[in-house]
């Protein structure tokens, strides 16, 4: 249950509280505004915090996608994949810094929606899997969104 706690805040509500804060508060563009914290929460806390439980080994990363009990192959593969999201986790805490939200978040926010729309035709997920498959299509979308923004802006 904590699981789905924690990346449901990560990843729909600490975004959504932030960002209306911050725009009550301060004004400014909502997709700027929006992009932002969904790189903070989404990409930033969520990467850094499952990269940090994968390479502790304590992850529940070959559960999730249905192993009982880790291989050798699957708990290095895992430490190796959590090496990753401490990097772009890292990243991520970034997009707080003005003007780096976008690349800031783009390598993780890309990481995760591909990484959803590669489990989206998966057959038998669990319902960890599918939380994680659509988590990861919302940050990815919403990175997009702001990759997007920030290129018109930059042409216009």
């Amino acid at each position: 249950m904590g699981y789905f706690i924690i990346v449901i805040a990560q990843t729909v509500v600490l975004p959504l509280v932030s960002g209306t804060w911050q725009l009550l508060a301060a004004g400014g563009d909502p997709i700027l505004v929006f992009g932002a914290w969904w790189v903070f929460w989404g990409v930033g806390t969520r990467l850094l915090l499952a990269g940090v439980v994968q390479t502790a080994g304590k992850g529940q990363t070959s559960h999730i996608l249905g192993s009982a009990e880790s291989s050798v192959a699957e708990t290095q593969l895992t430490r190796e994949l959590g090496t990753a999201n401490i990097g772009m986790g890292l990243a991520g805490l970034l997009a707080l810094v003005p003007g780096w939200a976008l690349p800031a978040g783009l390598a993780g926010g890309v990481f995760l929606l591909l990484a959803g729309l590669m489990h989206v035709a998966k057959k038998g997920k669990n319902a960890q899997e599918t939380l994680a498959t659509w988590t990861d299509l919302v940050v990815g979308v919403v990175v997009v969104i702001l990759a997007i923004r920030v290129a018109v802006g930059a042409f216009a």
